[in-house]
């Protein structure tokens, strides 16, 4: 793959585009039947530069909008569109800037949205989370911090919550040492512990992963680069390294046990694992694995591409770590079931990549990894779904819904769509009046 087009302009049409207002709609058609046992709000976040910028752009930059929908007791109570109230976009809107502690440098979030210790919070790799209201409002940002206590300086745009110990446990990247921080936030969202990790240098670290007693932090040859920061005609600081190392790092998540221990692998890239876990004295990593990314001299349209569903096995006795390829058809944005995250996991769900000029992707993808098969929803023509979030509703790790937003090309509107995680059938859909751009992650926030 390749660095995103030289202007990046395509990221600023179709349904790439930013939406240029805020909307709040409670008369919302469904079609199917929404489900009962369901209580809470799908949120997604992605960018939503506005006014349109001029000049070079690059889709991981632009300022962030979430959408969000609230399903219960059957019904769709609302929908909702907010700009995070960054300080740029509140003085645009008219609004009081953000509270809480100011970022060491970049301040935004356009990447991922969850929920975590009665909090709503919406993040960027590198930045500060800011916390909203259930109804997506901005409150300003935080560092998990309390009572006067330490606080983090950045964090990941891709925490991950321990579904035993209710820990959020995350990381954050800079170019400056230490290039990487390891971070434990307690179950009632104060800062429990700080660790340095010491990647080779500045290196772009977008995700990574938990097991039961381990972090595994992905150090891989994109880093950040001076020259290219300094450049204005060049919207994003980082490309591939040909002479970097590619390594795995493991720490143990116990108190004290400080040191991280690096595997060395081959070189590639990876954006998003889907999960971890242990099997003895090996952890086991599936991930959806690029033989590279940003070259430079590359240029191309899509973002998405040639890209594998991939497993590492990292044996800590022997020290080294096998490849297994599991699937190797277009796909991203990995989900389990949030209650097997950092444990064994059987069943995994992905965003098929396989799809026309100008969408996103055709379908959602669900793996039967004991198995070795995958079924498919077809979206259907013209139709481009984003991220699929899993809603558990049995003790199965199937038992439950997939939700998404979904991209009708024909009418330029978008869908709220549910489906069955068993048999990947759609159960119901909430029709949006508006479209929803494409954008990057979100998640199922139960009341």
């Amino acid at each position: 793959m390749a660095v995103i087009e030289a202007e990046g302009r395509q990221y600023l049409e179709g349904n790439f585009g930013p939406v240029g207002e805020e909307r709040t709609v409670t008369d919302l058609a469904v079609t199917g039947a929404l489900p009962a046992d369901i209580s809470g709000r799908y949120v997604r976040i992605g960018p939503n530069p506005w006014p349109v910028p001029e000049g070079p752009y690059h889709w991981f930059t632009g300022t962030g909008m979430v959408h969000g929908v609230e399903l219960r007791d059957g019904r769709a109570h609302w929908y909702r569109n907010r700009w995070i109230r960054t300080p740029e976009m509140a003085a645009q809107l008219g609004d009081p800037a953000p509270t809480g502690p100011p970022p060491a440098m970049y301040d935004g979030a356009n990447t991922n949205v969850l929920g975590h210790a009665g909090r709503i919070l919406a993040m960027t790799e590198g930045a500060m989370p800011y916390e909203l209201t259930a109804d997506l409002e901005t409150i300003g940002r935080t560092d998990f911090s309390a009572g006067g206590g330490p606080g983090v300086p950045g964090f990941t745009a891709h925490p991950k919550i321990d579904p035993v110990t209710g820990e959020l446990l995350g990381f954050r990247y800079w170019f400056e040492e230490p290039y990487a921080q390891y971070f434990a936030i307690a179950a009632d969202g104060t800062l429990a512990r700080s660790v340095a990790v010491d990647t080779t240098g500045p290196v772009m670290m977008h995700d990574f992963s938990v097991t039961e007693r381990h972090a595994v932090f992905y150090d891989l040859p994109v880093t950040f680069r001076l020259d290219l920061a300094m450049d204005p005609s060049v919207p994003f600081p980082f490309a591939w390294d040909d002479e970097y190392p590619a390594r795995l790092g493991v720490l143990s998540r116990t108190p004290g046990e400080d040191a991280v221990r690096w595997f060395d692998i081959d070189p590639c890239y990876v954006f998003h694992p889907m999960n971890a876990y242990e099997e003895g004295d090996t952890i086991v990593l599936d991930v959806v694995r690029y033989p590279d990314m940003f070259r430079r001299e590359e240029v191309k349209g899509n973002l998405l591409d040639r890209q594998s569903l991939d497993r590492w096995r990292i044996d800590l006795a022997a020290g080294k770590v096998l490849t297994e390829r599991l699937d190797d058809r277009a796909q991203e944005f990995p989900q389990v079931d949030p209650r097997v995250v950092g444990r064994p996991h059987r069943i995994g769900y992905a965003m098929s990549a396989d799809h026309g000029p100008g969408a996103l992707s055709d379908g959602i993808l669900k793996h039967d990894l004991a198995a070795g098969t995958t079924a498919k929803f077809d979206a259907g023509a013209g139709r481009s779904p984003g991220e699929a979030s899993f809603i558990p509703a049995g003790p199965a790790e199937d038992d439950g819904y997939l939700v998404t937003f979904v991209y009708d090309a024909a009418s330029d509107r978008s869908d709220l769509v549910l489906l069955d995680a068993t048999d990947m059938t759609q159960v119901a859909a909430v029709h949006l009046p508006v479209r929803v751009p494409y954008g990057f992650h979100g998640s199922w926030i139960a009341d």
